[in-house]
């Protein structure tokens, strides 16, 4: 992505790489149970039809992180978190990590690579980092969704991260490992393209009209701006793309009819559910990862040099 005029010397692929990924798992650790309120509340509605003044369980973020910290307990906030750090060490470190170098083959070395370069530069690495991490995305929300009611004494879907992975394995066979994958294409197509596009070009303008020096206000504003116009233009996929993962065998005959399903039974405004949490789980992972991706960037790059400093 763009630097200033006193930015540090251009970082290697594998600095990018290991930034991106490390960044994601900081961001993850930071907004982990916003996602988890996400989730909860875009499942809502599919298990039971919705019976005539019955009340949701889950009302707006703060009230289902609530719900669950008092029903069951403050883990349950962080239910899937290994998995969700295993998919930012391999889906950020593509998607983020590799965008710069998907720019510069696209626009053949070009510095001013135009808005269309950067659009397909985004849509290759998203499509990427799916092919890669899409097992562990499917254990991720699997885990999200699942809940934990120790009064009750019911069996939870699945005992661990590795038990889930074998479970859908041998259940629903090594497919059900990539469940959803065309729709997380699609999702992270757009994400890509809203995200690192919107960020990308901000901070490009910033600096051009020296607003802010290429430093964490600027990161900052960049990563907020990029964080909400994603939010807007991506929940819809977002939402089908979380029903479906988290649905059992048969219940869905695929993407199209998962989102026909929704529009029939809870009307359009079902693809909005969670949008208020995937906003300020979107605005701040994007804060903490794009000022952590920076910084950590810099601060590998200041090691090298160190290090060559004493060879």
């Amino acid at each position: 992505m763009v630097g200033g005029r006193n930015a540090d010397l251009a970082p290697s692929v594998a600095v990018k790489l290991f930034s991106a990924g490390t960044a994601g798992c900081v961001a993850d650790l930071v907004t982990f149970p916003l996602d988890t309120a996400k989730v909860r509340l875009q499942i809502q509605g599919e298990s039971k039809p919705s019976l005539e003044g019955q009340r949701a369980k889950y009302r707006g973020v703060f009230g289902t992180i609530f719900t669950m910290v008092k029903t069951e307990g403050p883990r349950s906030l962080y239910s899937g978190l290994v998995a969700g750090l295993q998919r930012q060490m391999s889906f950020a470190s593509v998607r983020i990590g590799l965008y710069d170098t998907m720019k510069q083959i696209y626009s053949r070395g070009s510095e001013n690579a135009g808005i269309g370069t950067r659009l397909l530069a985004g849509c290759t690495t998203g499509a990427m980092a799916v092919a890669f991490a899409q097992p562990t995305d499917v254990v991720k929300v699997r885990f999200q969704a699942q809940v934990r009611l120790p009064e009750s004494g019911s069996v939870k879907r699945y005992s661990s991260t590795i038990d889930a992975y074998k479970t859908i394995a041998r259940d629903e066979g090594v497919k059900g490992l990539w469940k959803g994958c065309l729709p997380n294409i699609t999702r992270n197509a757009i994400v890509n393209c809203s995200e690192l596009v919107t960020y990308d070009i901000i901070k490009e303008l910033i600096l051009k009209y020296n607003l802010m020096t290429d430093n964490m206000p600027c990161h900052f504003t960049a990563a907020f701006a990029a964080g909400f116009c994603t939010t807007i233009v991506a929940s819809p996929v977002d939402v089908v793309k979380t029903r479906f993962m988290n649905s059992v065998p048969g219940q869905y005959s695929g993407a199209t009819n998962c989102a026909l399903t929704m529009l029939i039974k809870e009307g359009p405004t079902a693809f909005y559910k969670g949008f208020v949490p995937s906003f300020l789980r979107l605005g701040s992972w994007n804060i903490v990862m794009f000022v952590s991706f920076e910084q950590i960037k810099r601060a590998v790059i200041k090691c090298q040099r160190n290090w060559d400093s004493l060879l």
